[in-house]
């Protein structure tokens, strides 16, 4: 991922080439018009983001404002982020569906859609997603997802290794002696002083 040190978001677009800058800011135009009250615009992670601030739900596992959205314009291509659609798994369905239906290929991780251009998104769709969750939800999403269950943790490799030289020692002490191997001696040094 580029990282960009601009402080503000103006600061931000001056920075990027013309033809990035038509592009990021076309993004930017269909968030803002759609973005839920509650929300705000602000530099995070080196993007332009789009957060719940911190006065107003701060008990984030990071202590960082809850991310809704962000925009960034990487080496080879650019970036949205839409949270909404990864802690949904219907609002990522949903948008799924909507690229099929646009006749557009989606090239997306758990919650970042990657593109090359603006003919590669689907923006009215784009804009609904946006619009769909309010504040109150996206909190309560965020606090279920925290909530789920952990899966149960997995041994230690220090756990793992008793396990398997206890295997060894059993399976061994179960071989009759003359198809053990010889034991090897320890401690010997030919430079021992």
């Amino acid at each position: 991922m580029v990282s960009n040190a601009a402080k503000s978001v103006e600061e931000y677009l001056d920075s990027l080439p013309a033809e990035r800058r038509i592009v990021v800011g076309a993004v930017r135009d269909v968030v803002r018009r759609n973005l839920p009250k509650g929300f705000s615009e602000t530099m995070g992670y080196g993007m332009i983001a789009y957060n719940i601030p911190l006065e107003r739900y701060p008990e984030t596992y990071n202590g960082q404002p809850l991310c809704y959205a962000a925009i960034a314009a990487q080496k080879h291509h650019y970036s949205l982020y839409l949270t909404c659609a990864y802690q949904a798994a219907d609002e990522g369905d949903w948008l799924k569906n909507e690229f099929v239906r646009a006749g557009k290929q989606l090239d997306m991780g758990k919650s970042c859609v990657r593109f090359k251009s603006l003919d590669d998104l689907p923006l009215p769709a784009i804009g609904q997603l946006i619009a769909r969750t309010t504040p109150e939800r996206f909190i309560a999403q965020y606090e279920a997802s925290r909530a789920a269950p952990r899966r149960a943790a997995s041994p230690t490799r220090a756990t793992a290794t008793k396990e398997i030289a206890a295997k060894t020692r059993a399976t061994s002490a179960a071989r009759p002696a003359s198809t053990r191997p010889a034991a090897k001696k320890r401690g010997t040094s030919a430079k021992r002083r």
